[in-house]
């Protein structure tokens, strides 16, 4: 559904050529839901204007929904939708009143487009709101209004630019609920961009991350986690000389990468801590170690964005 290759743009500023997106590519297949992540700057917003034809490529080339993004982006727009970061509706127009208004401008006759209005208004919980007026509603209110004018023309492909950001965590679980519910309906494939890691890791299949321009990393948050990150598995002794001897051990589990010992408490990362953690117990306890504690600590987004680029994902992004 999104075909992309060698994607370039430079924007020209008086201090000279700054190059936003630097030879992005990447495939997203139909029905998938994809989270695209990376700090402020990385380009994650350039690469989305240029995928909804928003902003040409300075080079390289894409395909969304199987049209060329450069030669026809008047039919890439009637295949996708797109919600971007502020609110797509007018504070003094009423709610029924503006998706009537984004089906007409998407060329739909009177009677379609209150058809398909009233079945969003149902879809996304907006009954009873129809009359009234943008300023009046709520955030999670506005942005389900936001996602109802993206859908207004059935689009097979939808754009969330950062859609829950600025929402109490409430008005986020309740707007999540119902993009997962009508992904589940239509079948349609989902393109997001966010800064809540927890977002990517729960809903997407695929994480794609971007920094300085380029994407760095690209799979399933699990394997990313498990590959670019690992478990850490921490053991507390009762002391100082098996916490040495139990380092020495936990140097040779497998898949080990890193081992730290300090004071009684030895932390190794592996790949899958909750199937090896059982085994290094049974280790420790045959070579007369006691094991007074122990724990495992899955990795988070942040912690592979941590590994690829030594900084954090979230601190950079709140920057």
């Amino acid at each position: 559904m999104i075909h992309a290759r060698d994607l370039v743009r430079t924007f020209k500023t008086k201090a000279g050529p700054v190059e936003a997106v630097r030879g992005l590519s990447l495939d997203v297949a139909e029905g998938e839901l994809v989270a695209f992540l990376g700090p402020n700057g990385a380009g994650k917003s350039t690469s989305v204007r240029m995928l909804t034809t928003l902003l040409p490529p300075t080079s390289g080339s894409a395909n969304v929904g199987g049209i060329d993004v450069i030669v026809d982006p008047a039919a890439v727009r009637r295949q996708i939708g797109y919600v971007g970061q502020g609110s797509g509706a007018g504070q003094y127009y009423k709610v029924r009143d503006e998706l009537l208004t984004q089906g007409r401008a998407q060329r739909m006759d009177a009677a379609t487009a209150r058809r398909r209005a009233g079945e969003l208004i149902e879809m996304l919980e907006l009954k009873g709101l129809e009359e009234r007026i943008g300023s009046t509603l709520s955030g999670g209110q506005k942005r389900r209004l936001d996602v109802a004018l993206g859908l207004m023309h059935e689009p097979r492909i939808l754009f969330l630019d950062e859609p829950s950001t600025g929402l109490d965590p409430h008005s986020r679980a309740n707007l999540w609920e119902h993009i997962l519910k009508l992904r589940k309906q239509t079948g349609m494939t989902i393109f997001l961009t966010t800064h809540y890691l927890d977002e990517a890791d729960t809903m997407a299949e695929r994480v794609m991350i971007m920094d300085n321009g380029r994407l760095i990393a690209d799979d399933t948050p699990e394997r990313l986690k498990a590959d670019l990150a690992g478990d850490r598995i921490m053991v507390r002794l009762t002391s100082t000389a098996e916490a040495q001897q139990a380092a020495g051990m936990a140097a040779n589990l497998p898949g080990a990468r890193e081992t730290e010992v300090s004071g009684h408490a030895v932390t190794v990362t592996v790949g899958e801590g909750e199937a090896i953690l059982p085994e290094f117990i049974r280790r420790l306890h045959e070579v007369g170690a006691q094991v007074a504690t122990a724990s495992v600590k899955r990795p988070t987004l942040d912690d592979v964005f941590l590994g690829l680029t030594g900084r954090s994902l979230r601190e950079t992004a709140v920057a």
